[in-house]
Formats: structure tokens, C-alpha cells, sequence
């Protein structure tokens, strides 16, 4: 008894959208990676071979420019008024913003989130006039307070209009159900609400703490020498007659470095927070 042999089936073929589309996820990639690896990469060259273009990826790495801009002790003094600036302002942003976002999406405040998005894309450059009088007569240009103020300008907004959505579309049975165990209003939104939220508030105070890191407006005109943020140290390698190439990208890289450290870190709270919050309200 002779068995029956099946026809082979044809493998399937890979349609040619799927190479296209990876072939231009690598473009992009390679577009934007590059000036990233063109900047890590002249940090370790000295300034003749930065301005060299013969001098490509091949090249004897020095240590000379970490070295100075570290033993200079400006670029570690700005590092720490960044940090202490972006983490108190986010902080402080996320406290009033967080609870005010849930009104809004909770109770369907239209006119409180069209002042919201006006403060959202006003100019901040068309207040920095009036801010500088103002604080100037308090005395209070050149601390760390006024920097802390005119971050939180931008970040309140930023996290409220990204936590507006997210609130109004977790599911308003589980606070309904929350009152009537005896909780109140804002119980249910600390107990209830606010852990659901956890993703989304990472995500918008990530992104408030990136601003205000690479913030350099507000700092240039509100900071002094001793409150002086990194974008305005990093300005500081140009001068009128030449540019220390090789000492700006090492305090380039060593400024990127814990803004990269806090996207990989919250990385998984990143993408869901983005995620929930495209898909929802």
C-alpha cells in the first residue's frame, strides 16, 4: 500500500511593506543616532581632531577633556543645580497638577482645561519681562526659587494636560463603588484613582523633569554663578573667539548621561503611561 505525499506548501513570502518599513525605522534610527555618536565620540578627541575631517571613528581616545571640565568643577556644581532644581520643581508640579488633573477628567471641567491649554501654549519667552521686574523687586533673581517658579509654569500644565485623559478614563464605577463603602471624594481619588494612575504619573513627571533639565531660557536670564543650571554651563565653552569643541562635548555627555539613566530606568512606566493614555478617554 503506497502512501500519498502531500504537495509541499510554499513558504510564505515576506511582503515587501515590512522591508520598507524596516528599512526606514533604520534610516531614521541612523539619522538621529548619529550626531548622538558623533558627540560621545569627539568628547574623547582633542580639539584638532574635532575640527579634523579626516578624523572619523579611528581615531587614540583621550581622557583630557573629562578631566578638565571635572577638575573645573563647574559642569558637577551645575549638575547638582539641575538636579535640585528639576526634581523639587517636578515634585512641586506633580502635587498640584496630579489632583487637578483628576477634577478635571472626573467632573468635565471644559473651561478649567481650556485655560490649561492656553497656559499650555502661551510663549514662555513673552514672560520673561515682566517676570524679571517682578522678581527683580522681590529679590529674588539669582535663587534657586525663582528657577524652581518658572519651571513649574511649564510642568503644572504639561502634567495636567497629559493626566486629564488618563483620569477621565479609568472607570468611574470603581470611586463610585470606593463612596459607597464610606470613603469621600478625595479618598477615592487617594486610594483608588491615584494608584490606577501610577503609569501616567511617572510618564508626565518624567517628561516635566527632561524639561526642566535641558531647560535653558529661564536659566540664562533668572540664575547667577552659584545657581547656574548645565545649558548654561554648556554655553559657556563659546566664546567670541574660539570654542572649546573638546570640553563641550565632554560636559555634553557627562549632562546626558542621567537624563538616559532616568529613561531607561522608568522605561516600563514610560511606555505603559503612553500607551494608556493614547488609547483611553
Amino acid at each position: 500500500m503506497s502512501a500519498t505525499l502531500s504537495p509541499a506548501r510554499p513558504r510564505p513570502r515576506r511582503p515587501y511593506g515590512s522591508w520598507l518599513r524596516g528599512a526606514a525605522i533604520t534610516v531614521v534610527t541612523l539619522v538621529f543616532a548619529l550626531p548622538v555618536v558623533w558627540m560621545f565620540a569627539a568628547a574623547f578627541k582633542t580639539n584638532v581632531q574635532v575640527t579634523d575631517p579626516s578624523v572619523g571613528l579611528w581615531f587614540t581616545p583621550t581622557l583630557d577633556n573629562f578631566r578638565a571640565v571635572v577638575e573645573a568643577g563647574q559642569i558637577v556644581r551645575s549638575m547638582g543645580n539641575s538636579l535640585l532644581v528639576g526634581v523639587v520643581s517636578t515634585v512641586l508640579s506633580a502635587v498640584i497638577a496630579v489632583p487637578a488633573a483628576w477634577a478635571v477628567g472626573r467632573f468635565s471641567m471644559r473651561r478649567t482645561g481650556s485655560v490649561i491649554l492656553v497656559a499650555r501654549i502661551v510663549p514662555a519667552i513673552s514672560l520673561l519681562v515682566p517676570w524679571y521686574y517682578l522678581f527683580a523687586r522681590m529679590g529674588l533673581v539669582g535663587s534657586y526659587t525663582v528657577l524652581i517658579l518658572s519651571h513649574m509654569f511649564v510642568s503644572v500644565p504639561l502634567i495636567m494636560w497629559i493626566m486629564i485623559s488618563f483620569f477621565a478614563g479609568l472607570p468611574v464605577e470603581l470611586e463610585e463603588a470606593a463612596r459607597t463603602d464610606g470613603l469621600s471624594a478625595f479618598g477615592a481619588f487617594w486610594r483608588i484613582s491615584l494608584p490606577l494612575a501610577a503609569p501616567g504619573t511617572a510618564t508626565a513627571s518624567l517628561l516635566a523633569f527632561v524639561f526642566s533639565w535641558n531647560n535653558f531660557m529661564f536659566a540664562l536670564v533668572f540664575s547667577d554663578d552659584r545657581t547656574q543650571t548645565v545649558p548654561v554651563t554648556l554655553f559657556n565653552f563659546i566664546s567670541y573667539a574660539s570654542t572649546d569643541w573638546g570640553g563641550l562635548m565632554a560636559a555634553a555627555s557627562l549632562i546626558t548621561v542621567p537624563v538616559v539613566l532616568a529613561a531607561v530606568l522608568g522605561q516600563k512606566y514610560l511606555v505603559a503611561g503612553l500607551t494608556s493614555g493614547a488609547t483611553k478617554g
